[in-house]
């Protein structure tokens, strides 16, 4: 197993989204490969970063960041029962040894966590603005927080609640296309659902 894990930790980011074992039908467990880049951009990771993963889902910014954060650690938060063994075997499949799995919902399973370098929010069960609250609270400084989001309205009530908050903050939507194969040998675009990328950098 450590050797697997090792091995893991040598290989290059960018993995599709269909590599990552998931719930059928898809129920938005998994932060898609468009997003997922930006998002990990956006997170500055260095090799020695302690992330805070909430709302991990099945896992996929947990086991990218893992990659560049080979030195530091990865905490993967997630409540949601069903989702928790997907994420196991996602992490065990792809993940390197710095993965730590925190089964519990956020804010309450952060209690335990050591301070973070990098915060992602994927998922928050209804309790955004209680994980920001920690989240703000126990960033180190220098330290980023990236939340994404599907909604506008929520979108600038956590940019300016980062900016009141005497952060750096940045807004980015992204708003994909992945190309299909059509019978007849053409190729159209299907448009992803577009995300929002809040992101606030404690300066320091």
């Amino acid at each position: 197993m450590v050797e697997k894990l090792q091995a893991a930790s040598q290989r290059a980011l960018g993995l599709p989204d269909d590599a990552f074992e998931q719930r059928r039908p898809l129920q938005g467990q998994i932060t898609k490969r468009e997003v997922r880049a930006v998002s990990l951009y956006s997170l500055g990771l260095r090799p020695g970063s302690v992330v805070w993963d909430i709302g991990a889902g099945t896992g996929s910014i947990s086991v990218e960041a893992s990659i560049i954060a080979r030195e530091g650690t990865v905490y993967a938060v997630e409540r949601d029962e069903e989702s928790l063994p997907l994420l196991r075997r996602n992490v065990e499949r792809w993940g390197s040894k710095n993965v730590h799995i925190v089964s519990g919902a956020a804010p309450d399973a952060l209690v335990e966590l050591p301070d973070p370098d990098a915060v992602f929010v994927g998922g928050s069960g209804g309790r955004l603005a209680e994980i920001l609250d920690v989240a703000i609270k126990r960033l180190r400084a220098g330290g980023r927080i990236v939340v994404n989001l599907a909604a506008l309205e929520r979108t600038n009530e956590v940019y300016h609640r980062f900016k009141s908050s005497g952060f750096v903050a940045d807004m980015v939507m992204v708003n994909s296309s992945r190309g299909k194969d059509m019978p007849d040998g053409t190729v159209r675009l299907e448009a992803l659902n577009p995300v929002f990328v809040v992101t606030a950098l404690r300066e320091g």
